[in-house]
């Protein structure tokens, strides 16, 4: 039996009268961008996450990059960033001309708060903290940071929805919450798709404005912004897997649960959850020293996995420019070097799972 690291497929057959209706009724309405759906499904996941406002946006990076111009964040500024991340949360910073001060992650893969300060200069002027693999992050001395330096907190939410720090929705400690709705994500739509959320109302106003062309009416345009639009059918599609969003977590949580209790190899590493934080485990990540011959290994027993994420930021092409070399930043680079996640997924039998931990366990590197 074939075991796919992540399959979509599974996730819609379990709703597919549900999103199939909403599909008829949204195209059947004649409205396809920023109606009805799209008005109703940013109200109904501000009201998840806790947050004042919600605005839909096309992607997920549409979302980071448009928080910083937002923010008014751009050429000469810094913003401090974790270095383990996924590219497009520096690609936020930099498509407005800042600058990525990198940190090195801690042992639940996200920003290491001790080593903040340390990088804090007369230049910066924000902290984006990824909830990385969907484990929130320490929030609380990241928010303290932010206050005593009087820094801006923008949430790169993109694998952390519905995870929680302290009882709080990631996504509403700071200023701008990010989502990507990719399919991939716990609450991903069937194309690109992505939002913010915040308690600013001002905020919410000029990001509905830059997602438009810079227009908050038609054909008036008070700054050059973007097409930005999440559209009406990934909005009711979204609003289907919304309604379903306990039931999607607490299936992560079991399986990710059995992967804790059941996984015994000392040749891996498996994931851990921070005090006071929550998991919804967009990944399910291991580190393992042979990683290329447990990968191999697993390869032949029908079994696949994806590396998140083999180059980081730093030393990608993308950003030679910055002038980091390997070592910089070793911590990271040695999780990029072990990672892997293995099979998570909504709709993954208890067979699927058993197959994948068995195979673990039997691994001798």
């Amino acid at each position: 039996m074939k075991i796919m690291p992540n399959r979509l497929d599974r996730g819609f057959y379990r709703y597919q009268r549900e999103f199939e209706d909403k599909a008829l009724e949204v195209l059947r309405s004649g409205w396809y961008v920023l109606g009805r759906e799209v008005e109703s499904f940013e109200e109904e996941f501000a009201a998840y996450t806790g947050a004042r406002y919600c605005v839909g946006l096309a992607s997920g990076l549409d979302a980071l990059w448009l928080a910083f111009r937002v923010l008014g964040i751009g050429a000469g500024d810094e913003v401090i960033v974790q270095a383990n991340t996924y590219i497009a949360s520096v690609m936020g910073i930099t498509i407005n001309g800042a600058t990525p001060v990198f940190v090195e992650p801690d042992a639940y893969y996200n920003m290491d708060t001790e080593k903040i300060e340390e990088k804090i200069t007369e230049r910066t002027k924000a902290i984006l903290v990824v909830h990385l693999y969907g484990q929130a992050s320490g929030m609380d001395r990241i928010v303290e940071i932010c206050r005593r330096y009087h820094l801006r907190l923008v949430e790169d939410c993109a694998q952390s929805h519905g995870a929680c720090f302290d009882g709080q929705m990631t996504g509403t400690f700071g200023d701008i919450g990010c989502f990507s709705f990719y399919p991939s994500k716990n609450l991903g739509a069937f194309g690109d798709g992505g939002g913010i959320v915040t308690n600013d109302e001002k905020i919410a106003r000029d990001m509905r404005m830059y997602r438009n062309y810079g227009s908050e009416k038609r054909y008036y345009n008070k700054v050059v912004g973007a097409n930005s639009r999440l559209d009406e059918l990934q909005a009711g599609l979204l609003r289907v897997r919304l309604s379903h969003i306990q039931e999607l977590e607490e299936e992560r949580r079991r399986i990710a649960a059995r992967y804790a209790g059941e996984l015994d190899n000392p040749l891996l590493v498996l994931p851990e959850v921070r005090e006071k934080a929550t998991a919804v485990w967009h990944q399910y990540v291991i580190r393992c020293e042979a990683r290329d011959e447990l990968i191999r290994y697993l390869e032949e027993r029908g079994i696949g996995t994806i590396i998140h994420y083999p180059i980081p930021p730093h030393l990608s092409e993308a950003y030679a420019y910055l002038g980091f070399r390997e070592g910089d930043f070793p911590i990271t680079e040695h999780y990029a070097r072990t990672v892997l996640s293995i099979p998570m997924y909504s709709g993954m039998t208890q067979e699927e799972q058993t197959q994948v931990i068995e195979a673990l366990n039997h691994f001798q590197g």
